[in-house]
């Protein structure tokens, strides 16, 4: 039975279509036939960091008014034979997402024996983002270590606790998972940014992993890959983790102490 995992956030700009796409990626490297969509009508991003943005013929849009069949939209992607993409029409209004429509597509792609359907959503309550949190099984709620990022990921956990279908089938909830971008032991312990502690004290959901700061996600973006496949990246690492993680792993988190320089090192700026 596939699940359906959102991918949310309540800011803008907090690393969302990142991690889907090596969240997405990191589950397809593991054997998974995976795949994600982008419910960011009229602004799509999703298939730049995948690098699929020639091949675009037929978005889920036109899947969803019937102009085009699921197996024309889907985008196969270039390294990994069990991972497709999804792309979000760049031209239609965002009520073109419709709750039946987006119900039959998502039906379509587990009769398809897709295993995980990856919803990468716009940020704060809009209508794409309130669609793909209705059908989620899981979320991975996507936050920076910023007060307004995670005032406004709080905001976001009380909708997908009240508005989806599972809490108006009386099934069980969807499982809340957060995922900590951009963090700098450095900057936390100079008092510029939350450390986990404070943010898991707000949030009270179970952290799935942590991303450090790094230039390495501008450079996976611009090369149009996932930066889960920049290998000896940190970032990538991270990634792998969270992957991990989600599939029932038990790994410790890194990249989140600071261990800060020696006399000699802060004197002579040794390497």
């Amino acid at each position: 039975m596939a699940r359906i995992v959102v991918v949310t956030s309540g800011k803008g700009g907090v690393g969302k279509t990142t991690t889907s796409a090596s969240f997405s990626a990191g589950l397809a490297l593991r054997g998974h036939k995976t795949v994600v969509i982008d419910f960011d009508v009229g602004l799509r991003n999703l298939d730049l960091v995948m690098g699929c943005e020639r091949r675009v013929v037929y978005d889920f849009v036109n899947v969803i008014q019937g102009e085009a069949r699921l197996n024309q939209a889907l985008i196969k992607d270039k390294q990994l034979d069990n991972l497709y993409i999804l792309p979000a029409s760049q031209t239609r209004d965002k009520e073109a997402l419709t709750r039946e429509g987006v119900e039959k597509v998502l039906e379509e792609l587990k009769e398809m024996e897709f295993e995980y359907i990856v919803c990468d959503s716009p940020a704060g309550i809009e209508t794409g983002a309130l669609m793909a949190a209705y059908f989620a099984d899981d979320a991975l709620v996507v936050t920076n270590p910023e007060v307004s990022s995670v005032r406004d990921s709080d905001r976001i956990l009380g909708i997908l606790s009240a508005k989806s279908r599972r809490s108006e089938r009386n099934e069980e909830p969807i499982r809340e998972f957060l995922l900590l971008t951009r963090y700098s032991p450095k900057r936390v312990s100079e008092g510029e940014m939350l450390s986990i502690q404070d943010i898991e004290d707000i949030l009270r959901i179970k952290l799935i992993g942590v991303t450090p700061e790094s230039e390495t996600v501008l450079q996976a973006s611009n090369e149009g890959v996932p930066v889960i496949h920049l290998e000896d990246s940190d970032v990538a690492l991270a990634y792998q983790d969270i992957v991990a993680r989600y599939l029932g792993e038990d790994r410790p988190l890194r990249f989140i102490e600071y261990n800060k320089p020696g006399l000699f090192k802060r004197m002579f700026g040794g390497k």
